[in-house]
């Protein structure tokens, strides 16, 4: 773990093979088409950051705080989104090809002989999670580097699939969020790999009318992320997502969560709907 946390090349060339072997073996994208107007390319984001605790450079995980103005206000998201077919197929074609990121990722021309339909897919959600990152935090999608695909993961509250593809930034130093970002967020992997940060995610969902039932309280796994400016929670399919990552790459498995400790949130009728 340390000799991958250590050398960015070392790390990026780990992945890529891990990745592919998942998904092979899982197959990720089976040679189907999906509900587009469901599905929703996302990008989880790495890329070397300052450690603000030992002001070291290491490898992050980057990810957008969504804001007051959108869907789960408050959440920590991969930037990505929705499908848009007809520009989306448009890009898939340009970033397909041989000089460009999708051209250059080792497997590429593997994919496209043995499961056409699922490279076809590949490149689609590709292009979306690339321009969608562009809109949303203006990520350059020319430096942009795919490392693999992941398995998707259904959300339990909206009716949505989301497609994660891993992807290296490393000349980028900074983002300009628009407004349905409230910040840009770098969390060190050496982080995510320390048990210690990890907690017991007790949520109430609260009512807004009289005369309803009482607030539904369950507890979910998290991440705790906390620095000088910084005291977030990492949960839901973005943290599955997240923990699916960290158990192919390293190996590495949260704690239970009946001994962790509790940290208390809430979420009322405006997480499903955004404020104005």
């Amino acid at each position: 773990m340390q000799r991958l946390l250590s050398n960015d090349q070392t790390l990026i060339r780990h992945i890529i093979r891990v990745l592919n072997e998942q998904a092979g073996q899982n197959s990720v994208f089976p040679d189907q088409s999906v509900d587009r107007a469901t599905a929703a390319g996302v990008l989880l984001l790495l890329g070397p950051r300052i450690n603000k605790k030992n002001n070291r450079v290491e490898p992050c995980l980057i990810l957008n705080k969504r804001s007051q103005k959108v869907r789960q206000p408050g959440d920590l998201c991969f930037p990505g989104g929705s499908i848009t077919p007809g520009l989306d197929s448009s890009l898939a074609k340009l970033f397909s090809l041989p000089i460009t990121s999708l051209g250059r990722w080792p497997y590429w021309s593997q994919w496209k002989r043995t499961h056409p339909q699922a490279a076809r897919l590949l490149a689609l959600l590709w292009a979306t999670g690339l321009r969608e990152s562009l809109e949303e935090m203006r990520l350059n999608p020319f430096g942009a580097r795919i490392l693999g695909p992941m398995p998707p993961q259904s959300l339990v509250m909206f009716q949505r699939k989301i497609y994660p593809i891993v992807t290296w930034i490393q000349r980028q130093k900074r983002f300009y969020p628009n407004w349905e970002v409230e910040k840009i967020l770098y969390i060190p992997l050496r982080e995510l790999l320390e048990p210690a940060n990890y907690r017991r995610y007790r949520l109430r969902m609260k009512t807004a009318a009289a005369g309803e039932p009482a607030p539904l309280t369950r507890d979910y796994l998290c991440f705790r992320f906390q620095n000088k400016t910084d005291n977030e929670i990492l949960w839901g399919a973005t943290f599955r997502i997240t923990s699916i990552f960290l158990e192919y790459v390293f190996g590495f498995k949260p704690p239970g969560l009946e001994d962790l400790p509790v940290v208390e949130g809430s979420l009322d009728r405006t997480y499903l709907t955004g404020q104005n």
